[in-house]
Parts: C-alpha cells; sequence; structure tokens
C-alpha cells in the first residue's frame, strides 16, 4: 500500500499545485479522506447534472399572461411548457390535458427528484465521514501517548493524529456546506418548475371547460 501511495505521489510531482496540496491533504487524512472524496465527486455530480439538464432542456418559468397567450393560441408556444401546453390543448378535454401534464412529469421530473433525494444524503453523510475520521485520528493519537516513550517518534505520531482528526473534520464540513446551498438551490429551481407546471396545466383544463383562465 505505501508502495503505491508513493508511485501516486511521484506521478503527481509535475502536477499543478492544487494537485499537489490536494493529494498531500488526502494523505495527512487518513483513509477518511478517501470516502469523503467520493462523496464530494458524487454529490457535485449529481448536483451539476441536475442544473445542466434543467437549464439546457429548456425548464423554464414563463409568465402566467404568456401561457394565457399560449392557451388562447397554441401555436405560438414555445419550449418545454409551450410544447405540453400545446398537447393539452390538441387532446380536447380536461382529463386529457391533466394527463399530458401528469405523463411529462412522471418521465421527466420524478428522475431529478431521486437524485435530489441521493444529493441529499450525500450532504448529510460528508460530516459524519468527517467525525469518523475524527475519531480514528483521537484513537491514533491516545495509542501513541499509551505505547511511546516520549521521544521524537512518538511526539510525530501525536502530532499525526492530530492532524487526521482536524483534517477530516474541515474536510467533512467544506464539502457539506457547498452542498447544503446547491441542493437548497436545485430543490427550489425544480419546486418552482413545478408550481409554474400546475399553473399552466390549471388554465389548460379551464380552457377546455369553457371557463375563464
Amino acid at each position: 500500500m505505501e508502495q503505491l501511495l508513493d508511485s501516486i505521489t511521484n506521478a503527481l510531482s509535475g502536477s499543478p499545485e492544487i494537485v499537489r496540496r490536494a493529494w498531500a491533504i488526502t494523505l495527512a487524512g487518513g483513509p477518511s479522506m478517501t470516502a469523503i472524496w467520493f462523496v464530494a465527486f458524487l454529490m457535485t455530480a449529481l448536483g451539476a447534472n441536475v442544473w445542466l439538464t434543467m437549464t439546457f432542456s429548456g425548464m423554464f418559468r414563463r409568465s402566467k399572461k404568456r401561457i394565457r397567450a399560449w392557451v388562447a393560441d397554441p401555436t405560438k408556444a414555445r419550449g418545454v411548457v409551450g410544447r405540453l401546453v400545446r398537447e393539452a390543448r390538441a387532446t380536447g378535454s380536461a382529463d386529457g390535458a391533466s394527463l399530458a401534464f401528469s405523463e411529462y412529469r412522471s418521465d421527466e421530473l420524478e428522475p431529478f427528484d431521486r437524485q435530489l433525494k441521493f444529493m441529499k444524503i450525500c450532504v448529510n453523510t460528508a460530516p459524519l465521514l468527517g467525525l469518523f475520521g475524527t475519531v480514528t485520528g483521537m484513537l491514533a493519537t491516545f495509542a501513541a501517548l499509551a505505547s511511546g516513550s516520549g521521544g521524537e517518534q512518538t511526539m510525530g505520531d501525536i502530532a499525526k493524529g492530530i492532524s487526521e482528526a482536524l483534517i477530516t473534520t474541515e474536510a467533512g464540513l467544506v464539502v457539506a456546506l457547498p452542498g447544503l446551498f446547491f441542493h437548497y438551490y436545485l430543490t427550489r429551481k425544480l419546486r418552482g418548475f413545478h408550481n409554474h407546471l400546475d399553473d399552466a396545466e390549471t388554465m389548460c383544463r379551464k380552457a377546455a371547460l369553457g371557463r375563464a383562465y
């Protein structure tokens, strides 16, 4: 294992400074750092996938005035919501309009809900992994105190254990805090789009029933 770590360190010798520092922190933080980095990568990948997909697939909220105009004249409808309005109006019935919106929610939006739930698990897991690293670091420190003779090697083992405890604690928080805010932003964005679809569906249903919308 030590040979593998040494070979990775040598391979990263020509890398940018930030990469070398990240690797040094990973080594100092002990085994828990690998799990924390994995959770950070998974959390970021899930959040980026939700944000990029929503942004580049046209999931934008429109004004109610524009939605009313699209419901009155579906040929002018544009984008994802416009397509749903056209499909809903083409059914000619209130139930058909609801079905068009329900199918879209089930096919397109439910996967986002699942990904955000898993992302929240990652956010909650990061500080727990940091706490686990804190415990293992303190155990290593106490073991060095109990078995050492007080020389330089003992002091080095103590410093290593304390360093591992502090680094993993900080790493868990550094991963969790941005993830928490990113998850909150994405959740609000998705919930807002859900509400926007509800408004558009209501207008289509009222139009099919001949009511004012």
